[in-house]
């Protein structure tokens, strides 16, 4: 839908999907990720570019996808946007490239270079990334585009002398398109003059673009006609959104409080329960916030007439410090049976260049939430925001959190949707959600160290006053956060509850050429239907490299009645389990593994089989 909408009002390119692994919430551009697992980026990309380009390029609901960044840029020192990476090539290889491969296999168009540099080379002058792996391991015969300026940035990073430089080095490297900076334009006549670059690198390129566009159909149709009627905003695009706004809705906590039900009166707290252009996220410049229906247009909307609400924003927006209506807020939510309150995250807080060394909720929204639950009234926090935030300091005062992101031009009814249920809860979190930032980073598909944490440790008020120097439990963990996360990778509650059985293994030694297949029962133990998403886990007990705790290899949704039970089942190619070893080949090892089907990244059903050789 969004390439029907783009080619419509004649754009035939798109600068997405970005699949940079994003392991750190204080990286603006988290939003603009798909998380930080490799499969599930992978799956998420590779259908994105399918849906983007569709049948074949030249189609009227085609465009050309642009898989970013090449490669590593999610993972910035420190969180800041555009800074070093420092990825060794095992991990470059096992992690970050992942979703790039899968994207190039789905048949993405176009790829553009990163800002960042990595191990001290800059992406928009790496030819080992863009000639040795891109073109000659993957084939890919699109286009390389740099970000915008990346080129002319190498002169920042130390890595050129000049402009000309620049241009030499990138066209050099495989960058066929330069974004912005202009050395191409001013410095490729000459620089071809002096055989500094070859006519072949300078044919290549051409050939390169020239493919995707023949591809499109730029050279038999480059116009657009405006058609009669427009599928922007149409109802069939409409109900799309809200949909997916619905799907990837996270229900972190529910008390009890919810589903509300329809004769309750409503307190509509809170600077984002009608913030339509921050509703948007980022990078939306087209969206028009004119038509963006928030919780509170929802309220007042003909599909929720029948609910009575009061509204009373206590902060103008997310930043806002000041607490002067705080006794009018709670003066209103007295008068009603529950306070929604709706947090979270500006647009413009998260994105390009919006990194933050504090992501807790900003401006007074903590306090605006301890000022509701001093009423004793239910409380339900509803968050839109970009990443995932540090919220423990904020549950003791919810009953129950609601966890959205962006979710869009139809977030609000979506929101609402879900808060009366008629709609149920199943998203599965995308990132670990930390305690704090001193966590970061923290992923779930981490090496173990020698000295794994147990399942209980030492806290600081563990230690008696004048103890003698030790080392404390001789595991590894912090002393004043411990050893987990808030919510792990894939967690998601629902208004159902599903409990999981009889796991099931078509055989416990498999080859390399082989297909294992996992069976387990997954039974609606409640009185509500309910969709589940059962995550399969995988882990390598000993490898020529250390392997992950737990690699994801599979996820379905499964639409459950009360109480039925459904089978579900996942193909594991054996394949799937190899990696780039000591030697830089990938390829499968044999011994033993580990298995899980579950709910989250920390619970489920647990096997094991044997790979042999």
């Amino acid at each position: 839908m969004a390439a029907t909408e783009a080619r419509e009002e004649g754009i035939t390119w798109t600068f997405t999907p970005m699949l940079d692994i994003s392991r750190d919430a204080r990286w603006g551009r988290i939003a603009e990720s798909l998380g930080e697992d490799p499969y599930l980026a992978g799956e998420l990309g590779a259908a994105m570019v399918r849906g983007f380009q569709g049948k074949q390029l030249s189609d009227s609901d085609a465009i050309a996808a642009c898989v970013k960044h090449f490669v590593g840029y999610g993972a910035a020192e420190g969180g800041r946007d555009y800074n070093s990476t420092y990825i060794p090539e095992n991990l470059l290889r096992n992690v970050y490239l992942v979703p790039f491969q899968k994207a190039i296999e789905a048949g993405a168009a176009t790829l553009m270079t990163s800002f960042n540099d990595n191990d001290g080379i800059p992406a928009s002058g790496n030819d080992y990334l863009l000639r040795t792996i891109l073109r000659d391991e993957w084939k890919f015969d699109g286009f390389v585009v740099s970000d915008w300026c990346s080129m002319s940035e190498m002169l920042s990073h130390g890595f050129a002398t000049d402009r000309k430089d620049v241009a030499r080095i990138s066209a050099n490297a495989g960058v066929d398109m330069e974004m912005v900076s202009k050395t191409y334009i001013d410095y490729l006549p000459e620089l071809v003059a002096e055989k500094k670059v070859s006519m072949e690198v300078i044919d290549n390129a051409v050939r390169n673009i020239l493919r995707i566009k023949y591809r499109l159909g730029l050279f038999e149709n480059p116009y657009t006609q405006k058609g009669s009627t427009s599928s922007i905003y149409s109802a069939e695009h409409l109900k799309t959104a809200r949909q997916a706004a619905v799907e990837s809705a996270i229900l972190l906590k529910n008390d009890g409080v919810l589903p509300l039900k329809e004769g309750q009166t409503v307190a509509l707290i809170g600077p984002m329960a009608d913030a339509p252009h921050d509703q948007l996220g980022t990078w939306s410049f087209d969206g028009d916030k004119n038509r963006t229906v928030t919780p509170l247009k929802a309220l007042q909307s003909d599909e929720y007439k029948q609910v009575k609400y009061y509204y009373e924003p206590g902060l103008a927006y997310s930043r806002d410090t000041d607490t002067r209506n705080f006794e009018k807020v709670k003066s209103v939510v007295r008068q009603a049976d529950v306070a929604v309150v709706c947090v979270g995250e500006e647009a413009i807080l998260s994105g390009e260049a919006h990194s933050l060394s504090n992501i807790n909720l900003i401006g007074a929204q903590s306090e605006l939430l301890k000022a509701v639950k001093s009423t004793n009234k239910p409380v339900v926090m509803v968050v839109i925001a970009g990443r995932p935030l540090t919220i423990e300091r904020d549950l003791p005062y919810a009953d129950a959190v609601l966890y959205n992101f962006h979710p869009g031009t139809m977030g609000g009814l979506a929101i609402m949707d879900l808060l009366f249920g008629r709609e149920n809860p199943s998203g599965k979190l995308p990132a670990t959600f930390v305690r704090e930032v001193g966590q970061i980073p923290m992923y779930y598909n981490h090496n173990n160290t020698g000295r794994p944490a147990p399942d209980q440790v030492i806290s600081l008020n563990d230690i008696p006053l004048e103890a003698p120097q030790t080392s404390l439990g001789n595991t590894s963990f912090y002393l004043d956060s411990g050893r987990d996360p808030l919510f792990v990778f894939g967690y998601g509650l629902s208004y159902s509850t599903f409990a999981y059985d009889n796991l099931h293994l078509s055989s416990d030694e498999v080859h390399a050429t082989d297909t294992l297949t996992v069976t387990a029962t997954i039974k609606n133990t409640s009185a509500t239907d309910g969709t589940e998403v059962a995550q399969l886990y995988v882990r390598d007990l000993v490898g020529s490299i250390d392997r992950p705790v737990k690699e994801l290899k599979g996820f379905q949704r499964l639409f459950i009645k009360a109480g039925d039970s459904q089978t579900v089942t996942f193909k594991l190619p054996v394949s799937e389990l190899a990696f780039y070893g000591r030697d830089m080949k990938k390829k499968v090892e044999a011994g033993a593994f580990d298995l899980w089907i579950g709910p989250n990244s920390a619970e489920g059903l647990k096997g094991s089989f044997t790979v042999t050789e």
